[in-house]
């Protein structure tokens, strides 16, 4: 008995031995990439490759001291714990957290939240050549060969397999601070799309709310579809990033409700006006009977 069991064990041993670091790692947190992606809608792939590349697959420094898989620095606006390692210059500050998982929420929040990655959330999740493009093009790291480096880690280890939906996966518990972003005035939610967004408040204007959001007020103009002399309503949606070309898989198609314009529906499901009226062959302006059925994706 003592043999076999011993003949298993060395089974066993070899098989996890003769993993490489990055099949473990993937094998340990594919799982949370995925439910970061079924959340803010980054693809799995690329938090896992990102995620491989700046931790060296969870051994570096950063990772086994700080929790930080993503090489993701302190910036003015990080209140949280800290870490100092070399970089581009000598002792550098890094985010530090309590464990991996805040890290990976982390990650999705820097992403979703600031302006210069706006544009990756219009590229489809499952992309992800045209996702590790655009975080080179957007900066996130200086090595030129940044997209190649991630796509090449993605179709070694078909990591393009976890860029899908998986209903057994439960999203993480939210960090400290995260369910508001600004919570000295508002609560920003997520619409179904993925797509970050205020209620407004009376007193607010674009001004203030592009000041917490950290953009112009021009941009939010141009998020929400709106003129330059466009005025803020209590209870008004405002988008703090673009919205999407189409609406979330779940609402395929749209019946008018009485009362409802072609502008409020693309309000409510954060789909830009300009696709709400090209998808449906409607010239700009024009209003659809209520009962019509608008196509939404």
């Amino acid at each position: 008995m003592k043999l076999k069991l011993t003949a298993v064990f060395s089974v066993i041993f070899f098989a996890l031995s003769a993993q490489s670091p990055s099949e473990v790692y993937i094998e340990k947190w594919h799982k949370v990439a995925q439910a970061e992606m079924q959340a803010y809608g980054i693809p799995a792939s690329i938090t896992l490759a990102q995620g491989i590349l700046e931790s060296a697959n969870g051994r570096s420094k950063l990772a086994t001291e700080g929790n930080n898989h993503f090489g993701i620095k302190c910036h003015l606006e990080w209140e949280g714990r800290k870490i100092y390692a070399d970089d581009d210059e000598k002792g550098e500050c890094f985010r530090s957290y309590k464990n991996a998982e805040e890290s990976f929420r982390d990650h999705s929040l820097f992403l979703s939240t600031r302006t210069r990655y706006a544009f990756l959330f219009e590229e489809s999740p499952t992309d992800y050549k045209a996702w590790a493009k655009g975080l080179k093009k957007a900066g996130y790291a200086t090595n030129k060969k940044y997209a190649d480096l991630l796509i090449d880690l993605i179709e070694r280890y078909e990591l393009h397999r976890f860029d899908k939906i998986d209903a057994s996966i439960k999203d993480l518990p939210p960090i400290a601070g995260e369910a508001a972003v600004f919570a000295d005035e508002h609560l920003v939610k997520l619409s179904s799309n993925k797509v970050k967004y205020i209620v407004a408040r009376s007193g607010d204007s674009f001004e203030s709310i592009a000041q917490f959001a950290d953009c112009k007020a021009e941009d939010l103009l141009d998020y929400n579809d709106l003129r330059y002399d466009a005025a803020i309503e209590d209870g008004q949606i405002i988008y703090l990033q673009p919205k999407r070309r189409r609406a979330s898989r779940e609402h395929r198609f749209h019946l008018v409700q009485d009362g409802e314009d072609m502008y409020a529906i693309s309000q409510k499901f954060g789909v830009r006006l300009e696709k709400l009226y090209r998808r449906n062959d409607l010239k700009v302006g024009e209003q659809p009977k209520v009962g019509t059925r608008l196509e939404l994706r």
